[in-house]
């Protein structure tokens, strides 16, 4: 298949692999905005289902959170499989959304440094700022200028890959949304979660949970921070798989200019 050139007919279903890398970190609503679209999703789970070694038959790939590091690969014996794989889909540009950790296993994969917060744990309801490069992006253009975001993690992309364009920023951790090429995002965080899963992360993760603003996992203000979410991240969602079908263009590559003499 020819990613860089994708046309997709409305008779063949646009089929996306989903990486799960643990159990409590599910699709939530990103699935539910994806399987909108139309799109077929194939789950694995890590370390209960083979990682495959490539996309062959997959329009997309999507990777997902989960409480490890994206280098623990003594405790996580997978992990490396994951990170081949996001590897050789960016460089065949399938596209591909990477979310919390799955972002910082795509930054890994491709050449970005990972490392242990080192301002602790961010976590809770947060907005992030949009870079200049993010107003030209067939993602991140229509999204405000401070879009809203559920933030909960310790590890960090703490220096992008070579070839990444940064999308997105926090005063606490700069690295919150990336582009590397044209079809491959990494997200630092989350976008698919319920007020349901954040109450489960809390309570499995109180040292990350304890970085929150008082009030931060309170019913009212998750009820309406997932509002606020969807409202972002649901057509977000849709020209992701726009995206895929090749109805919305990629971003431009440079020109290449003749040296000057």
């Amino acid at each position: 298949m020819n990613y860089a050139g994708r046309v997709t007919t409305s008779t063949e279903p646009t089929r996306i692999l989903v990486l799960q890398p643990e159990e409590n970190v599910p699709l939530g609503t990103l699935g539910d905005w994806l399987q909108e679209t139309g799109a077929t999703l194939d789950i694995v789970r890590a370390g209960i289902d083979d990682i495959p070694a490539g996309a062959d038959g997959y329009d997309a790939v999507v990777c997902l959170g989960g409480g490890m590091g994206p280098l623990d690969d003594d405790q996580h014996p997978w992990l490396p499989a994951i990170r081949e794989l996001l590897a050789s889909c960016t460089a065949a540009e399938v596209p591909t959304l990477g979310v919390c950790l799955g972002g910082q296993l795509l930054g890994a994969a491709t050449g970005g440094t990972i490392a242990r917060g080192s301002a602790g744990p961010e976590a809770g309801p947060a907005l992030v700022s949009k870079k200049d490069a993010a107003w030209t992006d067939p993602l991140f253009a229509d999204t405000p200028l401070m879009p809203d975001v559920l933030e909960f993690h310790r590890d960090v992309v703490e220096q992008l890959p070579p070839e990444a364009t940064l999308l997105a920023s926090s005063p606490k951790y700069p690295n919150q949304a990336f582009r590397i090429g044209r079809y491959a995002y990494g997200l630092q965080f989350h976008i698919e979660t319920t007020p349901e899963i954040v109450n489960d992360w809390v309570a499995r993760s109180p040292d990350v949970a304890a970085a929150a603003d008082d009030g931060a996992f309170d019913p009212d203000r998750l009820e309406r921070a997932h509002r606020d979410f969807a409202e972002v991240w649901r057509p977000f969602t849709h020209r992701f798989v726009e995206l895929v079908r090749g109805e919305r263009p990629p971003v431009q590559e440079p020109k290449r200019r003749l040296p000057l003499l």
